[in-house]
């Protein structure tokens, strides 16, 4: 669980891949993949998320690191998990679906926002939380939560994009969650920014 963890840290970015169609969200897996960011996000409100998933993961094995996004309880984090995620995605913390998580020793990344949402999550043993909606709060709000609580290790999304990316970063966030500003498009778009992101955030890191 720890090298999975760190290889998202390392990564730095999380693409959220959120659309009607399976077809597309394994495109656009793909484009993500060839700019270079292998952590990728399949949200359950794709259809058939699952099903996708387990072709994800039959076709590009550990090239891609595949989670699953909008789990909101432990039932559903058994069937992403039994389909092929590594990881498991929320906007909310749910000791259900964080005790599906540990049995298994797949990481939970809850999301959070308050103070005592991001101990909670803590407390039910998130490696990484989930800063979500991070659009309502903005960069500064990541200094003042590490005041009180260093040992959070924050992505925020929700509102994450090009223009703001390195803002995150410098304000502490280990990675950053990034859906639409990074999904939409064609497929060499979607490479281009992909490629574009992880400059960013290396560039932010130094």
């Amino acid at each position: 669980m720890v090298d999975l963890v760190q290889r998202i840290i390392n990564t730095g970015v999380v693409a959220i891949v959120r659309t009607d169609s399976a077809k597309k969200a394994i495109e656009i897996c793909m484009a993500c993949k060839e700019g270079g960011i292998d952590a990728v996000e399949i949200t359950f409100s794709v259809p058939h998320a699952a099903d996708v998933i387990k072709q994800i993961d039959a076709e590009v094995g550990n090239e891609i690191l595949l989670g699953a996004g909008t789990v909101l309880d432990g039932v559903t984090a058994k069937t992403a998990i039994e389909a092929g995620a590594k990881y498991i995605v929320a906007p909310n913390v749910s000791e259900d679906t964080a005790f599906v998580c540990n049995r298994y020793g797949i990481p939970y990344i809850p999301g959070a926002l308050t103070p005592t949402e991001i101990v909670k999550a803590l407390e039910i043993g998130a490696a990484l939380v989930k800063l979500f909606p991070a659009s309502t709060v903005g960069p500064s709000y990541i200094k003042a939560i590490h005041g009180p609580l260093p040992q959070a290790n924050l992505i925020p999304t929700g509102g994450v994009n090009l223009d703001n990316a390195a803002e995150w970063i410098k304000a502490g966030a280990v990675a950053i969650g990034v859906g639409g500003a990074l999904t939409k498009g064609n497929v060499d778009q979607i490479a281009k920014k992909a490629s574009e992101l992880l400059r960013i955030v290396r560039e932010a890191r130094k």
